[in-house]
């Protein structure tokens, strides 16, 4: 019997010890306000030291793309960036242009089991490569959450909330593709960097 109650308590303490090392690991990963802060710090000098606006500041007053979705909601493309890690992050504004409080539809998230698991998100969105003849998935971490904004608040008349999604990065000679998300309009937008 002292044996059973031994192997028990060994069980209950190594449970104990992977729980609280998950805690620890999603309050490490949750980043908090530091990153809510870093785009202020960054535009804010910019603004100060009276440099010319990046290209990235000039896409963000016209849309690379608008696409329509239902119950008035609009995403407005406003960039598409290669980064030097082989990845393309398209970023913009979801904006309820509707008369009454829309939620963004949890069909945006795509048909995955795992990426659904993880609460709503834009996981169902791809980028197509028309000549290449290839279909860009968003990426996922190693927990297998999608890399885009996630767990949408409902949003009021005329609100807007900043989104990003990020995919493997096209073949470098490619700059145009076709972004697709779930119950919205495709649109052609063109990837800098």
């Amino acid at each position: 019997m002292s044996v059973r109650f031994t192997t028990k308590a060994r069980r209950g303490a190594a449970g104990l010890a992977v729980v609280a090392g998950l805690a620890l690991g999603v309050v490490g990963c949750g980043g908090g306000g530091d990153d809510d802060e870093k785009p202020e710090a960054s535009s804010s000098a910019s603004e100060t030291s009276g440099s010319q606006p990046s290209t990235q500041e000039n896409e963000s007053d016209e849309p690379l793309a608008d696409l329509k979705g239902p119950r008035g909601l609009q995403l407005a493309v406003t960039a598409a960036e290669r980064d030097s890690g082989g990845f393309v992050t398209v970023s913009g504004d979801m904006k309820n242009d509707g008369a009454k409080t829309a939620n963004v539809p949890s069909q945006l998230s795509g048909n995955e089991t795992e990426i659904i698991r993880n609460g709503r998100s834009l996981g169902g969105a791809t980028l197509v490569d028309s000549k290449g003849k290839k279909r860009y998935y968003v990426l996922r971490d190693t927990d297998g959450r999608p890399l885009t904004t996630t767990n949408f608040p409902a949003l009021k008349s005329g609100e807007s909330l900043p989104v990003f999604m990020q995919f493997p990065a096209p073949a470098a000679g490619v700059t145009e593709v076709t972004l697709q998300l779930p119950m919205f309009s495709t649109a052609t937008i063109t990837i800098s960097g």
